[in-house]
């Protein structure tokens, strides 16, 4: 059984005046427990099927199933973790990371013990009383991350959840989270524009082409990077190899 399988998902945005595709056709499925990427030039649609995925926007045409039912049957499967970390600046670390579980009236001793062990292990139990002003950004996002896994979703979307951060702590965080998600056997869907993040953090890669989005092409990951951490795997011959490969493709779609 597929965790995740989409068949023919088209989506056009309309308007008073005109009607634009943003995907065309697209047809994949992902396993339980796999880590992939969406990867490709700007406004092909990535962050679309994310949020058709999500249940956020229905699409045009086509299907997806969840675990085999359908988005509109999967309330609380999925969690969402975005650029910004969207904390609410008047409330304490403790008050976010519980937030959504009070609003989903599922808060009790044993979630909010959960919540709390996970703060200890993104290394930010001694924050808890703090606000999200007081910490850094890439602090911000962990905070965010345990506010996502804490809600125990089986589907995680990560919407360039590094791209606002400095290169060393995005590395840092890269490594954090990559190890996170493998030790709760999470499946994950990563939407980059960054090549190398893509590779050093997933099983495949959905190189998409420029709008309408189409699955251009589906790159597998090496077996020897998969057992690295991110950081490890930029350093691997196999890494550079690949890199250059999905570059070229990169640039031969911006070429037609």
């Amino acid at each position: 059984m597929n965790f995740l399988k989409l068949e023919h998902i088209h989506h056009t945005y309309f308007s008073k005046a005109s009607a634009t595709t943003a995907l065309s056709d697209i047809s994949l499925e992902i396993e339980k427990g796999e880590f992939v990427s969406f990867l490709g030039p700007s406004g092909c649609g990535k962050t679309t099927l994310l949020s058709i995925i999500a249940g956020l926007i229905k699409p045009t045409e086509g299907s997806i199933l969840l675990e085999d039912r359908t988005v509109d049957q999967t309330e609380r499967l999925i969690g969402y973790m975005l650029q910004q970390d969207y904390l609410f600046p008047w409330k304490t670390i403790e008050e976010n990371i519980l937030l959504g579980l009070k609003i989903s009236g599922l808060i009790d001793s044993t979630k909010a013990n959960y919540a709390f062990s996970l703060l200890e292990q993104m290394g930010l139990k001694e924050y808890e009383k703090q606000y999200p002003k007081q910490l850094s950004g890439g602090m911000r996002q962990r905070v965010a991350l345990v506010r996502t896994l804490v809600m125990e979703p089986k589907l995680l979307m990560l919407d360039e959840p590094f791209s606002a951060l400095d290169y060393q702590t995005k590395l840092r965080l890269e490594d954090l989270v990559s190890e996170t998600l493998k030790s709760f056997g999470k499946t994950a869907i990563l939407v980059t524009h960054d090549i190398g993040e893509a590779i050093a953090m997933s099983d495949r890669i959905f190189l998409f082409s420029a709008r309408p989005g189409r699955i251009h092409k589906i790159f597998t990951v090496p077996k020897e990077l998969k057992g690295l951490t991110p950081f490890q795997a930029r350093n691997h011959e196999s890494y550079a190899k690949l890199f250059q490969e999905i570059w070229k493709e990169l640039e031969s779609l911006e070429a037609k």
